[in-house]
């Protein structure tokens, strides 16, 4: 699912300086007149409605965790705009089997948000599932990632293939996408809490589900509010700047920013699930994606857009079960005991 994305830059042909300064100013009015019907919780709030035991500790914060079942981890990402919460209708099916963990990511759910705009780059996103992994003892895992998940699903795969056993990609983003999404109007920090509140508005949230889905009897209004409440935490504008303002390259580079992911070089098995309908990533460009992949195999599912899980839930599980079971490490020994370090993930050096 797609959210906040900027609003168009002034006309070109008004002279530059008095472009930018007849935004900043309605951008600051537009701002102040919004304050009051998009309300950020605190996370404070957030923190104390949730159970003690859905919260990880990762680099001195609350990261939000849903776990079921035993077994072999599966390790759920979701994507842009979304949470755990989207994982919902398939969660419980492969609990059955599997040890599934599914973690907010940096700027989504119920994870406390960082102030640190290089929390949202990819590096800062591995960090967080490395600190997650590392906090429940896990070793290696399966994943399953949607989207922009996928696209960090890619980039750990890439990064660390000693800790993907096997990925499931649903409609993945590309492993640049974090990047490619990333826009200079962003970084003008007066507009960032003018465009927060003005996507986070129930309409915006409507919208971007519809042109996600196939069917748009799925979309209620109680899974647009599910998903609305999800990003409406404290410091969601420190979360769309990281997230979409142009930053500063690590010293890694491109590599660190996805640039540097060669499909061709991942040799992780892989599924690419792709909803037939989807009208935001075309099913050509997960099929050519899915081409690349030297273990890839690629699928569609019937009837369903860039969001199976919501959508199709029955027929994503049916694909992806027997390629995890196929995959699962015999009697789940990739889990660890908490605190073990012999097959940790190595949490990179670094603020997150």
């Amino acid at each position: 699912m797609r959210f906040c994305h900027p609003a168009n830059p002034p006309a070109r042909s008004r002279p530059r300086a008095e472009s930018w300064r007849a935004a900043l100013a309605a951008g600051g009015a537009a701002a102040l007149l919004l304050t009051a019907c998009a309300a950020l919780r605190p996370f404070a709030e957030v923190r104390r409605e949730q159970p003690d035991n859905r919260f990880v500790e990762v680099d001195g914060r609350q990261v939000y965790v849903e776990q079921q079942g035993a077994g072999d981890p599966v390790v759920l990402l979701h994507g842009f705009g979304e949470s755990s919460y989207t994982w919902r209708r398939v969660m419980p099916e492969l609990a059955r089997s599997f040890r599934v963990v599914a973690p907010d990511l940096n700027g989504f759910g119920w994870t406390e948000r960082p102030h640190d705009p290089q929390s949202y780059t990819p590096l800062g996103q591995e960090r967080l599932v490395l600190g997650v992994l590392a906090a429940l003892g896990i070793g290696r895992a399966q994943f399953v990632g949607h989207s922009y998940g996928g696209s960090l699903t890619l980039f750990l795969a890439s990064r660390h293939p000693e800790l993907v056993r096997a990925m499931v990609l649903v409609d993945s983003a590309a492993p640049t996408y974090a990047e490619d999404r990333r826009s200079r109007l962003a970084a003008l920090r007066p507009l960032d809490q003018l465009f927060v509140r003005l996507a986070l508005r129930p309409r915006r949230i409507r919208g971007s589900l519809l042109a996600s889905v196939y069917d748009p009897a799925v979309v209620t209004p109680a899974l647009v509010r599910a998903y609305l409440d999800r990003l409406r935490v404290e410091g969601e504008v420190d979360a769309y700047y990281g997230l979409t303002a142009p930053l500063p390259r690590p010293a890694a580079g491109a590599a660190a920013a996805g640039g540097g992911v060669k499909l061709e070089r991942i040799a992780v098995p892989a599924l690419v699930v792709w909803g037939a309908e989807d009208r935001l990533i075309r099913v050509e460009a997960g099929r050519r994606a899915a081409g690349k992949l030297p273990a890839g195999e690629f699928v569609t599912i019937p009837r369903a857009g860039h969001l199976p899980m919501e959508e199709r839930p029955a027929e994503l599980l049916g694909l992806m079960v027997p390629f995890l079971k196929r995959h699962a490490e015999a009697g789940g020994t990739a889990s660890l005991a908490p605190g073990a370090s012999a097959s940790s993930p190595r949490v990179p050096r670094g603020r997150g």
